[in-house]
């Protein structure tokens, strides 16, 4: 259903988009995991489009959702060579946007996700105009860019004093949306950078990524969750944020063990958390059932030790040893899981050389990628159909891994 110049209206369906991050299959798996979408589409790279039955708050939602940009809702679409039309429906939602956010000056931007060939600069000057016409004094937020980064929406506040609304093309057609939330960079910087205990050697995961593997598990909050190479605590701080009540958390160092304890009480002061339970143990991976009772735990999300990051390296030793490593501790996780618990790992894929073999007997290894969206240009994933994470130019890559227990 599309808006009409008189009045807009917004779709029947509860028709969302969301900007992922810079890996696709990645942010997908994620975001289809959590929410309970259908017809789910990638629009471009980094734009999917699916509907929900049930509204959410889509503020609270993305905190939740580390591979997230933007969440935001379809409000109407119009032939792509409908350009009048285009700026009637614009001028419409912008103008209830407007009415309804009170008085002062009212900000607005556009961001341009897919090919749409858009003049987003006559569009925005159209608009400027328009408020000028019912006395509304307001400000045209522009960047370099096709769109706007959260950073430029929250600074210029325009989902607070304002709009950004957002233009994508399918098949023929332009969708327009508003943008409802945005990813939390601040949190996610402070929780990376501003922790007290931040140690290369134990542990460099960003936030964002153990969010996604949480995610991934796809447990219930009174599930109980270990983290066998906790290095600083990253996935244990984001579980508890996530409201996971039940932790664990173990490594052979007991400098991860105090960097992990440091990290939590300075979460736990914070966010003025208390209601989940941790215990620790300066254990080894290998020893699991020797400390943790069987079939007790529902879900592992660990990364574990990947290997020397530093020197000259002789892959073929350092891959064997992991391999051997992984696998005694994989056989460990197997007997603490309970029957179809989970275990969601990073594996590390060494620039040119082959990715790692570890045993994994007892385990199905799991597509975390939606069946709908496997055939997207946009996805990609390896041979065994895990989700490769990292920058080019990376020496060391992470493979993510979601394995099942039969």
């Amino acid at each position: 259903m599309i808006a009409s110049r008189l009045r807009l209206r917004y779709y029947d369906d509860m028709t969302y988009f969301f900007v992922l991050g810079t890996n696709t299959a990645l942010s997908a798996a994620e975001l289809t995991a959590v929410l309970p979408l259908r017809a789910a589409r990638l629009l471009a790279a980094d734009f999917l489009v699916a509907e929900n039955d049930q509204d959410f708050q889509a503020a609270e939602i993305i905190k939740r959702l580390g591979g997230i940009i933007k969440v935001g809702r379809i409000v109407a679409e119009v032939p792509a060579s409908d350009r009048s039309r285009l700026a009637a429906i614009i001028q419409d939602l912008a103008g209830t946007k407007q009415a309804n956010s009170g008085s002062g000056k009212f900000n607005f931007g556009f961001s341009d996700y897919g090919q749409t060939a858009v003049d987003k600069k006559n569009l925005g000057l159209s608009l400027k105009q328009y408020f000028s016409g019912r006395g509304v004094s307001s400000r045209f937020v522009t960047s370099r860019e096709k769109t706007l980064s959260s950073v430029v929406v929250t600074q210029n506040k325009l989902l607070t004093r304002g709009i950004e609304i957002v233009l994508t093309a399918d098949n023929g057609q332009l969708l327009i949306g508003e943008t409802l939330a945005v990813q939390p960079f601040k949190d996610l910087s402070l929780r990376d950078y501003g922790r007290p205990a931040r140690d290369d050697l134990s542990g460099m995961l960003p936030p964002k990524l153990a969010q996604i593997m949480i995610n991934l598990a796809q447990v219930p909050e009174n599930a109980v969750i270990i983290d066998p190479f906790c290095g600083s605590g990253t996935i244990l701080s984001e579980a508890a944020l996530l409201g996971y009540q039940h932790l664990f958390g173990s490594d052979m160092s007991p400098k991860a063990i105090n960097d992990t304890h440091k990290n939590i009480a300075w979460l736990k002061e914070l966010y003025k958390l208390d209601s989940f339970q941790l215990k620790l143990f300066t254990k080894k991976a290998e020893n699991l059932s020797k400390f943790i009772k069987s079939e007790s735990i529902d879900a592992v999300i660990t990364e574990p030790y990947l290997g020397p990051q530093r020197g000259r390296l002789e892959f073929a030793a350092v891959i064997k040893n992991l391999e051997a490593l992984y696998s005694s501790a994989l056989q460990e996780f197997h007997k603490i899981l309970k029957p179809g618990g989970r275990v969601v790992m990073v594996w590390p894929i060494y620039y040119g050389e082959r990715p790692l073999h570890p045993n994994i007997q007892g385990f199905k290894m799991l597509d975390m990628v939606p069946e709908e969206l496997r055939r997207s240009p946009f996805i990609k994933k390896s041979d065994r159909t895990t989700i490769i994470y990292g920058r080019p130019g990376q020496k060391v890559y992470r493979e993510i891994v979601v394995l099942e227990k039969d």
